[in-house]
């Protein structure tokens, strides 16, 4: 005859859940601490590639100006027929345009600091998702937690699925594997 199984006791289904819990809370608190970690690089490359290319569109701007005071300075040469400076400012425009040899002619220094936000905005693209990771995986611990004290397995599951969510995010964070999702 096969033996009856009674059901478990308050602190019997206590013990059970955070056996389980308390390791579950481990792994998640682990990919949340993954999760902040990979964010931070990701915020920090936001914020210096933002630094430096507005340091160069300041450059560029710089630039820009001493190319218009070179420019009225060669008016100013031609109408006084000086042909001499009126070369040497030519060559220092053409330089304040291009200057491939030192790569701070405004065109080069378009180019960088387009590439600079370029490598800003592919950064920014993972932020959100990080972000919701991060929440995704702290509820999941405020569900494990719930789960313990209120001894429910339907809270204990729900966590699981929480966090799973917060994977899959973080997965999408790091990787962009859904294109049509940006």
């Amino acid at each position: 005859m096969a033996e009856e199984s009674k059901p478990l006791s308050r602190s019997e289904r206590e013990a059970h859940i955070k056996d389980r819990a308390g390791w579950v809370i481990t792994v998640v608190a682990a990919l949340l601490a993954v999760n902040t970690y990979i964010a931070n690089g990701i915020s920090s490359s936001v914020l210096t590639n933002t630094i430096r290319a507005n340091d160069t569109w300041n450059f560029y701007q710089a630039k820009s100006i001493k190319q218009t005071i070179a420019e009225n300075a060669r008016d100013e040469a031609v109408a006084r027929r000086d042909t001499n400076k009126v070369a040497v400012l030519t060559a220092k425009i053409d330089r304040y345009e291009s200057d491939p040899k030192t790569g701070e002619g405004k065109r080069e220094l378009m180019a960088r600091a387009r590439a600079l936000e370029a490598d800003r905005d592919q950064a920014k693209l993972h932020s959100p998702w990080l972000t919701f990771s991060g929440s995704a995986f702290q509820l999941s611990i405020v569900l494990l937690s719930a789960s313990i004290l209120a001894v429910s397995m339907g809270m204990f599951w729900a966590s699981i699925a929480v966090g799973l969510i917060g994977a899959v995010l973080m997965s999408q964070g790091v990787w962009l594997w859904a294109a049509w999702m940006i």
